[in-house]
């Protein structure tokens, strides 16, 4: 903690871990949205069925980057620095409770509340993405698996299907080649739920996004703190000492 000038304060609160999780995130979420949108308007954008699956290819490529960064921000939960662990996350606990009653009543008197990680809205708001972004991911591995045969249930899936289970590894995307039909079936019907769950979730974590985005642009103008800066640099500033710093 330093002196910036005579007014304000820096803090120290997002370790590199998190800055990095969260840029990564960005990212890769970018372009899985370009990526889906693509694919879910394949036919109207004339795509071949061999670019269907180049599409879906590249799709999985960048769900791998997803799920990884994910993975490690969950166990990073766990074991991280302080503003990056559970406790301060989620929307749990009387600690929580205070916080969000001190929130409340600063918004009623139009004033700033100083918060060094997430205010009491903005931890709800992150507990519902974690559980999007977690359902994306999950669904995500499954469907790699029933549609371009790609890991981790690829190998899986292939042998559902295979007529002649010695030679799975014929089994491609789109392809007939050894593929029982009863068989083939029933792992689609197997996939339709995921298909279903992945789909409607898209749309709803393209909401959500759009709800944070405002979210951190709103409490930046009203507090200005540097909420954006600190996913750089790692800290904020106040001109008080925030309320959940110990």
């Amino acid at each position: 903690m330093n002196t910036q000038n005579t007014s304000l304060t820096e803090y120290t609160v997002w370790d590199r871990s998190v800055r990095i999780f969260h840029w990564v995130n960005v990212v890769s979420i970018l372009c899985l949205i370009a990526i889906g949108v693509a694919i879910l308007n394949a036919k109207a954008l004339g795509v071949s069925t061999d670019g269907k699956v180049l599409l879906k290819t590249w799709h999985v490529y960048f769900g791998y980057i997803f799920v990884i960064n994910l993975a490690w921000r969950l166990v990073w939960a766990f074991i991280g620095s302080e503003f990056a662990r559970w406790k301060n996350i989620l929307p749990l606990g009387s600690d929580y409770k205070k916080q969000m009653g001190h929130f409340l009543a600063a918004r009623k008197e139009n004033r700033p509340a100083y918060f060094l990680g997430h205010n009491p809205l903005a931890r709800i708001m992150v507990l519902f993405l974690f559980l999007l972004l977690t359902t994306q991911a999950v669904t995500g591995l499954v469907l790699a698996g029933t549609d371009v045969y790609m890991p981790p249930f690829g190998s899986a899936m292939a042998e559902w299907v295979s007529e002649d289970k010695t030679r799975a590894d014929e089994i491609k995307p789109y392809s007939k080649v050894n593929v029982n039909e009863a068989s083939y079936k029933e792992m689609r019907a197997f996939r339709k739920p995921f298909i279903s769950t992945h789909e409607t979730v898209f749309y709803v974590l393209l909401l959500a996004i759009i709800l944070h985005v405002l979210g951190v642009v709103y409490a930046e103008l009203k507090e200005g703190n540097g909420i954006v800066s600190a996913m750089f640099t790692g800290k904020k500033v106040f001109p008080e000492k925030p309320m959940d710093l110990d």
